[in-house]
């Protein structure tokens, strides 16, 4: 996780906090530099390395030079820099609610940890009285190191008596940047997105649901009016990812799967699942956050028997309780029942 003096992570954060769904929406493989808000600039390197980037100050009395920035080792495609001063930074390293590559997360706290799971199986992420997210795992064994990585590859989304599905298609032997990787449904019927820059669906039986895409293809958002945001972006593992990190991914699957960006407004303190207890306010990090890769186990208390199943030992959904007739689990009931809009 990247370390910076309390005065310089307070004004990054005061910078992009807010602007974290934004600039992922951005961050596609059809573009290169893309300016962000204020002084926030992305860096998206589409697969070329050694790309450089410069910032200027545009403050008319301002005196400093230009400087270049480039992307850190941690995320040599993909970086957030802040002009004028050039600091860089990896979305995965900073921002809360954030999953990407070899299952990372960010929470609430602010500290960056890995959850592996387990390849072909399924793992509460947010569980809360009138909200369940699972992800399915997929992963592959390197025999050469004996090493197992896993990665995301969809997203089971519960919300009143609804379910959506966000996933990445399966099988592909080799990547496409043209083609639409991303798979959608809406209580088990397929959604059929048109392939164009703001092409939104909505369904009539809950119209507080939205899916927009943010790109052509393989870039949408989700939003639950009130309850939660996510954006999603399918990414392939790339030979070139394979022989830096040894994932050992053979020429038969390129193994696409989500980076996802969470956004939750209205969650309760009783909250639970791997990325969900970070937004408790009793959640104490009992992680070793000074090591180089921070590892939160307890598979087994995180585990659904399905994508859609919230029975995982920690699972709050449909929970009777002060909680759930809150202002969360009200809002999302108001949210998918087309009587209140």
């Amino acid at each position: 996780m990247a370390r910076w003096s309390a005065s310089t992570a307070a004004t990054v954060a005061a910078v992009v906090g807010a602007s974290l769904l934004y600039s992922m929406a951005l961050m596609t493989t059809a573009s290169a530099q893309q300016p962000g808000p204020g002084n926030m600039q992305v860096i998206n390197l589409d697969g070329r390395r050694n790309s450089k980037f410069t910032c200027t100050d545009t403050n008319k009395n301002s005196k400093r030079p230009g400087c270049t920035a480039t992307c850190p080792a941690r995320c040599p495609k993909k970086c957030l820099v802040l002009c004028p001063t050039c600091k860089t930074f990896c979305l995965c390293d900073f921002y809360p609610g954030v999953s990407c590559g070899d299952p990372r997360f960010t929470g609430a706290d602010g500290n960056t940890f890995y959850f592996h799971g387990k390849k072909d199986q399924d793992f509460c992420i947010v569980t809360d009285a009138g909200l369940h997210i699972n992800a399915h795992f997929i992963g592959n064994h390197n025999p050469a190191t004996n090493r197992n990585f896993t990665w995301i590859q969809a997203l089971g989304i519960r919300f009143a008596h609804h379910s959506l599905y966000v996933g990445a298609t399966r099988g592909a032997a080799t990547w496409d940047a043209a083609a639409d990787h991303l798979a959608l449904a809406f209580d088990d019927e397929d959604v059929a997105l048109p392939a164009s820059i703001g092409a939104r669906w909505s369904p009539p039986a809950a119209p507080g649901l939205s899916v927009t895409r943010t790109a052509r293809v393989n870039t949408v958002v989700v939003e639950l009016r009130g309850v939660f945001r996510v954006v999603a972006n399918v990414v392939p593992i790339t030979a070139e990812d394979s022989r830096v990190h040894g994932y050992g991914v053979g020429a038969d699957d390129c193994l696409a799967h989500l980076d996802i960006g969470f956004k939750f407004y209205d969650l309760t303190d009783d909250v639970h699942g791997v990325l969900g207890q970070t937004y408790r306010t009793d959640y104490v990090n009992r992680l070793n956050v000074t090591a180089k890769m921070p590892v939160m186990g307890g598979a087994d208390t995180f585990r659904s028997s399905g994508l859609f199943d919230a029975d995982c030992a920690v699972a709050r959904f449909g929970r009777n309780t002060a909680a759930a007739s809150s202002a969360a689990g009200a809002g999302i009931d108001m949210v998918t029942d087309a009587k209140y809009l």
